[in-house]
């Protein structure tokens, strides 16, 4: 269970191939693509997050692209493709939908200007006239009209291919609050057939001999959603939800217990990063407007290829500051294709970058259907509840009196039978045995056999350890699942062997926190007989550091088992929270003797004759 979420939306970074595409007059739009057509730069920070690793990713600039690089770094988290149901491609429908509210009714829109009786509705609520009425580009409308405008007094109205009735006014010639009041007053009568979703105040200053350039005190006045979306519900659960950048206006001020405004990307990514820092229960909502309004609808390929750039570089700031139990969320609410000869959003599909609390292994999820998505995610990660393993460790005392205490009893044979293991948990019964250790197909018939009364303990990643981290995490969970109690996991040899590490240790951290959260405890195989003195040492740190409960020799398939030695040297430089566990070729009660008194607390043997 997640204590913050960070949801982020690249405001119309589309991937493309969304299936009704055609429906929209946006066929071939693919956003990505485009931006990959600007240059052949690296995007370690979304390589990381599974951007270039998503399904369907065939268009012919991304495969030059990939083709280009001398490395994808893999993916860290869950990734995949989102389709949006709702019937329409601007930002309040596509923010609705990541919100849980699904629209199967466009928003209008006025392809040819707005009827008179909404322009006359507008010179009855302003006092002013009104100039312009036409689709239009926010700098394009200001720059032809603006010094009419500034002549006359009368309000610039225009709209675009989206769902807004925007008006442009000079500061000098119509005050910001006069504009603002404006705008409300026009949200009031905008309702019914003409229920656009945003009314937009667009100021902006200058001349017309120098130009003129609009200013940052935009404010949007948007419709409110139909239903209760995210942010009402988690607001209503008593969780903080803040919005950052042009959130609050999207949800009409709705369902948010702070407020943040930013003035564009490079500001937004710096509010993201200062929360990053902040004590907070909840979601922290965050867009990041200039890839749309900016680039997008300019159709400036370079300057939406830099604003990624600014982000991708920022993520390797944002991943290392997220806690254990913090969420983040890669998103975007439509497309906005800047290669294309519109300037209008583009029916798109968009990626869905998942990092941290419950995933924390690389998964495809694959292509989901419904932005809502988005939102069952934040549900489950802030609202979801962990439940105890249904099998609790059995409670275990060692005993000098009785070497089998220290034993975990085991049969990893290939060959062995379902009887083979009944008997064996039987034997390990009687014997007061610390558990038996069988393969992970044997897990359930263990533990039913046991019922109650003994640890159950399997192996994972066994026994040359080099499965990635996901299948092992998958198989350690599975088998608690089914019963066990305590996993012996093998470490990736090759990694240590290639230096990777950080690559090692991240794995072990995962699997710990995974196991624990379960009830169960992990043991970490480092198979001794394949390392050097100075690798083990190492590795008795990095388990140590990773907060595992063992560090166990051998997998007893390798060239040779424990010995005294490497006993001695993993007790001498693991930590006092780590035990050692001695496993391999152990098969006389002298020589397991002998293992704990070089300091082992565990011993894995088929018996002890």
């Amino acid at each position: 269970m997640a204590k913050r979420v960070f949801l982020v939306i690249l405001d119309s970074f589309g991937l493309g191939g969304a299936p009704d595409e055609a429906t929209f007059g946006d066929e071939g739009s693919n956003t990505l693509a485009a931006v990959l057509s600007d240059s052949d730069k690296p995007f370690p920070g979304l390589s990381k997050l599974g951007l270039f690793d998503i399904d369907g990713e065939d268009d012919e600039r991304i495969l030059k692209w990939k083709k280009a690089q001398d490395k994808i770094p893999a993916p860290m988290g869950a990734y995949g493709r989102i389709r949006e149901l709702s019937a329409g491609k601007d930002s309040t429908i596509g923010h609705w939908e990541i919100a849980g509210v699904c629209s199967d009714t466009p928003l209008p829109t006025y392809p040819d200007g707005f009827p008179e009786e909404l322009v006359e509705k507008l010179k009855e609520v302003s006092g002013r006239g009104v100039l312009c009425n036409k689709p239009y580009s926010g700098t394009e409308v200001i720059k032809d009209y603006g010094k009419q405008h500034m002549e006359t007094g009368d309000l610039i109205l225009y709209t675009s291919a989206d769902s807004v009735f925007q008006i442009a006014a000079h500061e000098e010639v119509v005050p910001l609050e006069e504009l603002y009041s404006i705008c409300e007053k026009c949200r009031a009568f905008l309702t019914g057939e003409h229920a656009v979703g945003r009314v937009i105040a667009r100021p902006f200053v200058g001349d017309s001999e120098n130009g003129f350039t609009r200013t940052p005190n935009r404010k949007d006045y948007s419709l409110p959603a139909p239903s209760a979306t995210m942010l009402d519900m988690l607001k209503r659960e008593g969780l903080d939800v803040i919005s950052v950048g042009k959130i609050k206006d999207l949800f009409a001020y709705r369902g948010l217990t702070e407020k943040i405004a930013t003035t564009g990307n490079t500001d937004g990514i710096h509010r993201l990063i200062d929360m990053l820092d902040c004590d907070f229960n909840g979601l922290c909502f965050v867009n990041l407007v200039d890839f749309d309004a900016k680039y997008g609808h300019r159709n400036d390929i370079s300057g939406y290829a830099n604003a990624l750039h600014e982000f991708d570089d920022a993520l390797e700031r944002i991943i290392p500051l997220l806690n254990r139990d913090d969420l983040l969320i890669v998103t975007a609410d439509h497309g906005c294709d800047p290669a294309t000869p519109s300037t209008d959003h583009s029916r798109e599909c968009v990626p869905l970058l998942i990092y941290g609390d419950g995933y924390d292994v690389p998964c495809n999820l694959g292509e989901l259907a419904g932005f809502s998505a988005v939102a069952s995610i934040v549900y489950t990660a802030l609202l979801g509840r962990n439940f105890p393993s249904s099998v609790a460790r059995i409670p275990h005392e060692l005993s000098e009196e009785n070497i089998f205490s220290y034993v975990d009893m085991t049969n990893l044979k290939t060959t062995a039978t379902t009887k083979d293991i009944e008997t064996l948990v039987d034997t390990a019964i009687e014997k007061g045995a610390a558990s038996v250790c069988v393969q992970p197909c044997f897990v359930r018939d263990a533990a039913r056999r046991a019922n109650g009364r003994l640890n159950i303990c399997t192996v994972i990643g066994f026994p040359n350890g080099y499965s990635t981290t996901a299948v092992k995490k998958y198989e350690a969970l599975d088998a608690i699942a089914n019963g066990a109690t305590e996993i012996d996991m093998v470490i990736n040899v090759n990694f240590i062997k290639s230096r990777r590490f950080d690559e090692a240790a991240t794995e072990i951290g995962i699997l710990a926190e995974a196991v624990h959260k379960k009830g169960a405890i992990l043991k970490v195989i480092i198979e001794t007989c394949l390392l050097t003195d100075t690798e083990k040492k190492m590795l008795c740190n990095i388990v140590t550091v990773q907060g595992a409960d063992f560090i166990k020799t051998s997998t007893g398939f390798g060239s040779a088992g424990a010995t005294v030695d490497d006993v001695k040297l993993m007790r001498h430089f693991s930590g006092a929270t780590l035990e050692v566990k001695a496993a391999g070729g152990i098969r006389t009660k002298e020589a397991a003797l002998a293992m704990i008194e070089a300091g082992a607390t565990r011993i894995g043997a088929s018996n002890l004759g």
